[in-house]
């Protein structure tokens, strides 16, 4: 059996349509499109959020050791997150309008792959040393309130911790994890309907 199968000269054969083919293109377009967009704007602004914590250092020039420290893990965190992050642009970009079906299935999981990776073990790094650096952050300014405001200043950065980590990263993770499901879910049908035929 020949493996070098043309899979759109058999889309174009096969009863799934032209115009079905052309809609699932078009949403994978829209996919790499938006994903990209997400891409470069989460590197904007943690690159701006980097610069804006170094500045405060530099212009506030904190004096305690945990201050700074907790100012080096949430930059350190945050580069790392990028260097990870941007692993994905190169997935990205293999994505283009001469694949095959075959070809755009296996871009889709290496990309669901390696966005589970960011999701689960990455984000949960992420999260608990940029936590740890805040708190360290912290410790200076609110030493220096009393310790009911101290306690408060604490509670807040852990509520919104808290809120970000068990609302907003579930209903995110679940929204990529949807769009990219429905396109490996799409692409799978077509090669199994296409290999079926063969």
């Amino acid at each position: 059996m020949d493996n070098n199968i043309d899979f759109k000269d058999l889309w174009k054969q096969q009863s799934i349509g032209q115009s079905n083919i052309n809609d699932l293109l078009a949403k994978l377009k829209h996919f790499k499109k938006t994903s990209l967009r997400k891409l470069i704007l989460t590197n904007l602004l943690l690159i701006a959020t980097c610069f804006l914590i170094v500045f405060i250092w530099y212009y506030y020039e904190p004096q305690f050791i945990s201050t700074k420290i907790g100012i080096v893990l949430n930059v350190a965190i945050m580069a790392i997150y990028l260097l990870v992050y941007n692993k994905l642009f190169a997935a990205y970009k293999k994505i283009d309008n001469t694949d095959s079906n075959a070809e755009y299935l296996q871009k889709l999981i290496e990309i669901k792959t390696k966005q589970k990776f960011l999701q689960s073990k990455m984000l949960s790094i992420y999260f608990i040393v940029l936590g740890l650096g805040t708190c360290l952050y912290m410790y200076e300014y609110t030493s220096m309130m009393t310790l009911f405001w101290g306690f408060i200043a604490y509670l807040v950065m852990l509520f919104w911790l808290g809120f970000v980590w068990f609302y907003l990263r579930p209903r995110e993770i679940k929204k990529e994890n949807s769009k990219i499901d429905n396109l490996i879910d799409k692409f799978q049908r077509i090669n199994d309907q296409l290999e079926a035929d063969l």
